[in-house]
């Protein structure tokens, strides 16, 4: 005689007719209840910034946002998307340092940072970079030449292979991730905000320089164009290599902010400062495509010295 019929009629409902032997587990889904609203607001903003650019990118290469505190002052839509693309950065640092402050650290906002960096550092910039080098391959009117149809190929493959390459690295990311921020001393490969740094700043120096240019001088502007064409995709391709590879990078924030400096390192921050403060522009770009090349040029010493260190024959005893 069965004294738990209840219980028999439950486990006959979840589990069907033949509910399995021995002790009985019942697996509830997760469901999330509660979310820490200041920490994941700050990482929906960096999404928005993403998402902004994007329309601004879209918006026609000529036309000029005119700033509403300074008439007689207007910027490009190119522009000022890259410096969404900036606050999104921004917001990105923000998030995880408010979480840690606050205690509210959880794999919701992990994964929530994640989505939202490939809008910011994924899609956009290879969307950015893509309708720059649109609007100048059409300004240069070689549609008669194989070069047009080169490059526009190139600049293709280029923008969807950085927004994949963004994507694997943030899937990476969230899979190798540890919690411990004490390990959070090194990348492996480019992190994402520093790529899409690489080539934003590039479009934003671009846009800044031929601004100055006297439109009298068609042939140093007509350089210029051919330059960015040519460039820009490579730049913007071999960033999106460098994610997914195993190059190791310094996280800056934490190697400057958590550890002790020399008078010397206090120096060279402060030096970093003036030069934000005289050109921020050219700053972006020397900072952003130094810190690229830091990785590569480690990577390369390393594996020569390993190169020299096994080459060498061992010493006789």
């Amino acid at each position: 005689m069965n004294i738990h019929p209840v219980k028999e009629r439950i486990q006959g409902i979840r589990f069907g007719k033949n509910p399995p032997k021995g002790d009985v587990r019942i697996h509830k889904k997760r469901r999330l209840k509660y979310i820490a609203v200041l920490p994941s607001f700050i990482t929906l903003m960096n999404g928005a910034l993403g998402f902004i650019a994007i329309i601004l990118t879209s918006r026609s290469p000529e036309a000029r946002w005119t700033l509403f505190f300074m008439r007689d002052s207007s910027i490009s839509y190119f522009v000022l998307a890259g410096y969404m693309i900036f606050l999104a950065m921004l917001a990105d640092m923000l998030d995880g340092r408010v979480a840690r402050l606050t205690r509210t650290t959880s794999s919701f906002g992990g994964q929530l940072d994640s989505l939202s960096d490939t809008v910011s550092f994924g899609i956009a910039p290879a969307f950015l970079m893509f309708r720059l080098v649109e609007f100048h391959l059409i300004g240069l009117k070689l549609e008669q030449f194989g070069f047009f149809l080169l490059v526009e190929r190139a600049m293709f493959f280029s923008a969807i292979l950085y927004a994949m390459c963004a994507i694997v690295r943030l899937a990476r990311f969230n899979v190798e991730n540890i919690e411990d921020e004490s390990a959070h001393m090194t990348f492996s490969g480019l992190p994402s905000p520093a790529a899409a740094g690489v080539v934003v700043s590039l479009v934003i120096f671009q846009q800044g320089v031929l601004s100055r240019i006297n439109l009298e001088s068609r042939d140093v502007l007509r350089i210029f164009e051919i330059i960015t064409v040519c460039a820009l995709p490579v730049i913007t391709l071999l960033s999106g290599f460098l994610m997914v590879s195993r190059i190791r990078y310094v996280h800056l924030p934490n190697q400057l902010f958590r550890r002790k400096k020399t008078l010397f390192g206090l120096i060279a921050i402060f030096a970093c400062g003036l030069l934000i403060v005289w050109n921020i522009q050219f700053a972006m770009v020397v900072g952003f495509c130094g810190f690229a090349l830091t990785g590569v040029i480690r990577w390369i010493f390393v594996s020569l010295f390993r190169k020299k260190v096994t080459a060498e024959p061992p010493a006789n005893t």
